[in-house]
Parts: structure tokens; sequence; C-alpha cells
């Protein structure tokens, strides 16, 4: 499912492999566009709302009809999508266009039948969850018990139970009595895949903490704290800024988290608070440009970061439509571009690189020529299967890796 910012979701399926060519992987086409949130306005700050989707998550599968939950800046949403390949026929007091039938006319009793008719797949509202957050809503995770969830706006966290919409419980709150004395943010948080009681939540200080629900209802002390220490030479104006972390993930296993800021990606292991086990450089070579990139605001960019379904390659976005991978194994990884010209269907991604200074082989682009205006900031990797889907701009790609 994807999500754009006017407030529609575009959800995507997979095609069944067809029995002539039974190597071709299904392709995936739209299966289903509705319109989430509509723009508000909030009179009494005089604030307009966005309809902007923020961030989808699915719901696990328990019949045939698929959840999700979606969320703006304000408002969460849980929507049903189902199929209908039938339609009922034969009312007794309507006629087949809906309109009701004269009493006096009606001498026998039918009995309604089902005929097929076109599919038809619905999406419709089943829960509405609002006015619960003050700030924007920056994450929603759906808890590993599937009653609940938390949603986590700029200062607080509030927990959900999916049956109850009028009320959420406060779970953390970091609002200071006086809001001069601000000096951090909430900027991702997420559920333990496991630990019904376990979640973390990352801040713009570059820290991350993980907290148990089960020590008391507002979790505003934390079970662990998880921070790298700055090396002083590396100080700069810029450290704050690229220090906040953008994304927080926990590795499929429970094992690990995984952090993204603005210019590298961190795996901590659970048992470890004082550093990270592996850090990986995800473009380097922007050091030197972090002046412009303040400028024209790429700095403040959201990137997110995602595990493979094995937990041993991770994955994120860069600038000039470039996506990275780690291989955490070999330690190898790669540079692959998503872009029209460079994306034909069924075509292998070259690698790609970026060189700095002066000489430039003929395969690699020159840091002066990337463009910031396009950025992959949200990507996904298929639980089971080698299949990506990068999201570049208004233009969504969805590679797999090379069948023999």
């Amino acid at each position: 499912a994807t999500g754009d910012k006017g407030g529609r979701v575009v959800i995507f399926q997979r095609e069944q492999e067809s029995k002539n060519q039974p190597h071709r992987r299904g392709e995936y086409n739209v299966y289903s566009t509705f319109q989430s949130h509509e723009p508000e306005f909030d009179y009494l700050k005089s604030l307009e709302i966005e309809e902007k989707i923020n961030k989808i998550r699915w719901l696990p599968q328990q019949n045939a009809a698929y959840f999700l939950l979606s969320t703006n800046d304000k408002t969460v949403k849980l929507w049903k999508v189902s199929e209908r390949d039938k339609r009922p026929e034969g009312y007794n007091l309507k006629d087949e266009d809906g309109r009701l039938r004269d009493p006096s006319m009606i001498t026998m009793l039918r009995v309604p039948v089902l005929r097929p008719m076109d599919l038809m797949v619905e999406a419709t509202p089943r829960r509405v969850f609002a006015n619960a957050h003050t700030y924007h809503i920056n994450s929603i995770s759906v808890n590993s018990d599937y009653e609940t969830y938390m949603s986590a706006d700029d200062l607080r966290i509030n927990l959900w139970n999916f049956e109850i919409t009028n009320q959420s419980f406060n779970i953390v709150d970091i609002k200071p009595a006086n809001m001069e004395e601000l000096t951090e943010v909430i900027t991702a948080a997420e559920f333990h895949p496991h630990h019904c009681n376990t979640f973390v939540y990352s801040s713009s200080k570059g820290t991350i903490r993980l907290c148990d629900m089960r020590t008391s209802a507002l979790c505003d002390r934390h079970a662990k704290f998880f921070e790298e220490p700055e090396d002083p030479s590396n100080r700069s104006f810029f450290s704050e800024i690229i220090s906040s972390i953008s994304d927080v993930k926990f590795s499929h296993s429970g094992r690990y988290i995984m952090t993204r800021d603005y210019l590298t990606v961190k795996v901590w292991d659970l048992n470890m608070e004082n550093r990270p086990i592996e850090t990986y450089q995800v473009h380097d070579y922007l050091r030197s440009k972090l002046c412009s990139l303040y400028e024209n605001d790429c700095i403040f960019d959201k990137f997110e970061c995602v595990w493979n379904g094995s937990d041993s390659v991770i994955m994120t976005g860069s600038y000039n439509n470039f996506f990275r991978m780690f291989d955490r194994n070999t330690k190898r990884d790669v540079t692959l571009e998503a872009s029209r010209e460079n994306s034909k269907p069924r075509a292998i991604l070259k690698p790609r690189k970026v060189c700095v200074g002066g000489k430039r082989r003929k395969d690699e682009i020159s840091v002066d020529s990337l463009d910031f205006s396009k950025k992959i900031l949200h990507t996904a990797w298929h639980p089971a299967e080698n299949i990506i889907a990068v999201a570049a701009t208004n233009n969504l790609y969805i590679f797999q890796d090379k069948v023999n």
C-alpha cells in the first residue's frame, strides 16, 4: 500500500504467475484506490490540517478482508478492504434500482438470490481515531497482541485499543512545563515484534529509549537508553541536526534495532546500550556539502530504513534516486538507482558510484551533479522474498532478484 500527498491510498496486488510463463513472477497491478483523508481546518488554532498520508501499517490478515491503518498529521483511520463478486437480487420491498415498491403491488413473497457480478473492491473506514494529538503524528505501530497500536507525535505517544475510538492512553509525554525548555522531540516509535509490553522511540538528539509498559502506566522512565558518545573531533555546527534519528526499526528476530540518521544507518544490539554494533555510511560524500544542504532544507529530510526478511541485509534511501543496500554478513554494500531512464522492465540494475574530487571514471557520477530534489525516503522489503518497493517522488518501483 502507498499513500500520497492528496490523502489517497493505492494498494497494489501481485498477480498470480501465468501457466504459460511459470518463470515470470506475477506483475503488480493496482488492486484498489481510495481517499483515506480529506483536508481539514482546525478553527481553534486557525490551522490547516493537510490530507497527506504520513504512515500506513497493515494488520495481520485474519479472514478474506484486509485491514490497514493510515494516518495524516492528526487522525488515524482503520480501513477494511474487501472484495465483492455477488449481489443480491429479488428484494420484496425494493425493486432492482433500490426504489421502494408500492405495497399494494406486492402480492407474493420473493426469496432473494445472489447473482454473480464483476469483482468490486470496497474500502470502508471501520474506525476513526481522532482528537488525541496536539502535534503532528510521525509514527504508528501495531502491537504484537493485535489488540492495540500506538501513535506518536513530537512530544507524546498514545496507546489505542482497536475497538475504542473515544479514548487513548498516554504512555510517553516529554512535553516540558515550559515550552521554552524544550530540547528534543520524538521522531519515530515502534513496538517490539514479539513482546507486546516493549517499544522503542527515537529522538532528535540521536538517542533511543526502550520502554517496558509493565513497569508503570506512564513510561517516562526508560528501561534502556541507547546513545553513541560523539567524537569531539567531528563536532560542527550541523552535528545536532545530522544526529537526529529519522527512523527506528526492530529486526524481525527482535534482537536488534536499526536507526537511520542523516548520514548513517546503525544497528544496535538490545543488550548493548553504549554504542552500535554496526555503523554504515549511507552518503559520507555529503559531509562537505552540509552547508548547502542546510540552505535548501534537505538536511531535514527524513529517510526510512528497512530489514530484509532474514535480517541479513538492510536498505535505505539517498539522493539522486539512489538507494543503498548493506549486507551485514559479507560487509558488502551497493548503490542502485531507481529512475525511469535506467529502470527498464526486466533489465538488471547497474551499481552506481559517486566520486568526490577531481578525476571521474566514465561510470561514476560527480557529487556536484547529484539531484537533491530526487530523493528516496520510503522503501519496503517483502517479508519472505527478495522483492523490494522503492518510492521515488511520484513513481513506485518494484525490483526483485534475478531468477535463473
